[in-house]
């Protein structure tokens, strides 16, 4: 028996798989890791973390292997978009990473407009400048650390730096590199225009090849480390949404999937790099070869269910905070929800707007906080479906992965409030499973992701629409979409008494 491992670089852990010829999951290892949040806004991460974890869940994976480790043809990498990781001339990293959810750079955003003009810049990157993406944080530190900047010889993201401690390559993939704010998308190469317009040397940015792309081989130590065979392949890997989309099987035209993690994305495949949308959704390179995909962002999907539970019901498991939330009835008894705990990227991309609770009263329990919650999330990620609808998308099936696929009232109002047909796969692995199909395509096991896909995925359940329930959400979206223009001054002026 031959089999692949996907490595999972998420945000607050390491999820390694190792999956077999039939695309069955047959060893998974998970690693946490912290999170650095000094200050409101901040978020950043050790590298060193991940490198460690890595290698650890590597090492547990191999104890728990019945199998030999020659046995094992391929490895191939998920990982956390956007994080800037800054490597010094002899590839030493030269301070924390700074994370997608670091919303330090909204003057570097307005920055790169002025230097770039924002019609041009969202012309080549095919996105809009976010605090959220990867070069703002580099102008952050040319600004605010000006003698570390000084030493950056190049920079990658977080799984390409776990790559290259597993290999000693430096590389990054289009996937991935499309999050960067950097990259001309449809002609898949740095911009210099960008760089020249913002004073930034192309000769930081690392060197581009496909996610399926063999890069090298686990080096001697690694491989003594974790027990891994040092004749074992490694390939480039993807972005974990590229990953998750074809984790998922979005491997071709109107094939769409809601993923509820920390955050929320909607991602939907398209087959070439020239459709426009003016930067309302974001537009990327697909992890297969040639392909593009359109996604729209909720900041915090899972984050904000995380945080109810912490805040309000920290002595129950989820399973005992989400029973029952099917009897409570659409529109949670008049509770409306906003997720915007740390902003919101799409439609608003505004990183000072702040959640709410609206139509609180002494009459309301726990059970309607949490399916307002539940729905506020869903409600978040309805307004990228919109945008793809408005722009002549036909959506009549979305694939729900994530912890948004674990709760069966969750996956109606999911139905429900997107007026499409949801699927359940059977054995969802998201982005770690798209890794691991990665190196198998690399290894040679298939002649394309799409074969690939078609021998390691199978639907569960199918979720359909209830037309009364349709009618009452399409009421509450209208409500939901009014809260965002409606709080936005009042955030603005909040602002000063946070910390």
């Amino acid at each position: 028996m031959s089999y692949v491992i996907g490595v999972d670089l998420g945000t607050s852990a390491v999820k390694l798989l190792l999956v077999n010829k039939s695309g069955e999951v047959v060893q998974e290892v998970s690693k946490d890791y912290p999170l650095i949040q000094e200050k409101t806004g901040y978020s950043e991460q050790n590298p060193e973390d991940w490198v460690k974890q890595t290698i650890a869940g590597l090492k547990q994976l191999l104890e728990e292997f019945s199998g030999d480790a020659s046995e094992i043809d391929g490895l191939s990498f998920s990982g956390q978009m956007h994080g800037l990781v800054l490597l010094d001339e002899n590839n030493q990293v030269l301070r924390n990473a700074i994370l997608w959810n670091d919303t330090r750079t909204t003057a570097q955003c307005r920055e790169i407009y002025e230097k770039v003009g924002k019609e041009r810049f969202i012309k080549i990157t095919k996105n809009l400048a976010l605090e959220g993406f990867t070069l703002p944080k580099i102008l952050w530190v040319k600004e605010h650390e000006p003698d570390l900047y000084a030493k950056i010889s190049s920079f990658v993201l977080p799984k390409d730096y776990v790559r290259y401690r597993l290999t000693k390559t430096l590389h990054m993939d289009y996937s991935d590199a499309a999050g960067t704010s950097l990259l001309d998308v449809a002609k898949k190469e740095w911009s210099k225009e960008i760089c020249d317009a913002v004073g930034l040397e192309i000769s930081i940015c690392p060197q581009l090849v496909q996610s399926h792309k063999k890069v090298g081989k686990i080096t001697k130590d690694v491989a003594k480390e974790t027990g891994l065979s040092e004749e074992m392949d490694v390939y480039a890997g993807g972005a974990d949404n590229a990953c998750g989309a074809i984790g998922s099987g979005i491997l071709s035209e109107g094939k769409t999937f809601a993923s509820i993690g920390t955050s929320g994305v909607v991602l939907s495949y398209e087959p070439t790099g020239e459709k426009d949308y003016g930067g309302k959704v974001h537009y990327f390179n697909h992890g297969e070869e040639g392909a593009y995909y359109a996604m729209g962002v909720t900041l915090a999907a899972g984050h904000s269910l995380n945080w109810f539970k912490s805040v309000f019901a920290n002595d129950r498991s989820f399973d005992e905070l989400l029973e029952g939330v099917g009897d409570v009835p659409v529109g949670s008894n008049g509770i409306l929800f906003t997720p915007y705990l740390v902003g919101e990227r799409t439609p608003y991309a505004d990183s000072q707007i702040r959640g709410s609770f609206i139509g609180m009263d002494s009459s309301h329990t726990i059970k309607d906080f949490t399916r307002a919650v539940l729905e506020g999330i869903t409600f978040s990620l309805n307004e990228s479906i919109t945008i793809f609808r408005e722009n002549g998308k036909e959506i009549d099936t979305i694939y729900s992965i994530g912890g948004g696929s674990k709760n069966k009232d969750w996956l109606q109002m999911q139905a429900d409030i997107f007026n499409s047909k949801v699927v359940r796969l059977k054995t969802e692995q998201g982005p770690g499973m798209g890794a691991a199909m990665i190196a198998a395509y690399g290894s040679g096991w298939f002649n394309s992701l799409k074969e690939c896909a078609n021998a390691f995925l199978e639907n569960a359940e199918t979720y359909t629409p209830i037309k009364e329930n349709v009618v009452k959400y399409k009421q509450l979206f209208r409500l939901y979409q009014g809260i965002y223009r409606k709080t936005k001054t009042l955030n603005e002026q909040l602002n000063v008494f946070r910390k």
